[in-house]
């Protein structure tokens, strides 16, 4: 029985979602320890996965990664299981899924033919947003759940400003990824 070219589609679309859960799991371990939050290769692969797969692909993609560290897999920066979720860098997981769902859904038509300058702006949109929800959820975690009192302003500087250079660096790489790639992969 042959398949239909939307079986092969969807079937494909699995396939790259899981491909990019695993390679979200893979930026975990490359790492650069700072204070209470680690510098990842994890949020590349979460705009990219939003860029090449569209809303529904990269979230799923990124869905599927949650749910695999949830389960007990070691996949996250620091381990995994369902006690994850008191770590204090878990707003930035909760993230993933909305920032690639949020970065397929803005460049969802044409991506081909879509300007990188463009392509990085929607990027930029996903890093705000992954750094909005992380940072919001790290003060919630230290503030309230493991009861270490730090100002907003502290929070803000470790896990956000800290990183911006190498946010930037990762935007204009998945930028330039995503252009090059998006010719092989979405066709």
């Amino acid at each position: 029985m042959a398949l239909t070219r939307n079986s092969q589609l969807r079937t494909r679309s699995y396939v790259l979602a899981s491909l990019f859960a695993a390679l979200t799991a893979a930026g975990a371990f490359i790492k650069i320890p700072f204070p209470i939050v680690p510098l990842t290769l994890q949020t590349f692969f979460v705009v990219l996965s939003g860029a090449l797969l569209g809303p529904v692909y990269g979230s799923l993609s990124q869905l599927l990664y949650l749910a695999i560290g949830l389960l007990g897999i070691p996949v996250f920066a620091n381990g995994g299981g369902l006690g994850y979720i008191f770590q204090p860098t878990f707003g930035y997981l909760l993230s993933y899924p909305l920032a690639a769902g949020a970065i397929g859904y803005l460049l969802r038509k044409n991506i081909r033919e879509t300007p990188v300058f463009k392509i990085l702006a929607v990027i930029s949109v996903g890093m705000i947003i992954i750094y909005a929800i992380g940072v919001t959820g790290l003060y919630l975690n230290l503030n309230y759940i493991i009861a270490k009192p730090t100002t907003f302003s502290t929070i803000l500087w470790t896990g956000c400003i800290l990183f911006i250079p190498s946010t930037i660096v990762k935007s204009l790489a998945a930028a330039f990824l995503t252009q090059k790639l998006s010719r092989f992969l979405l066709n």
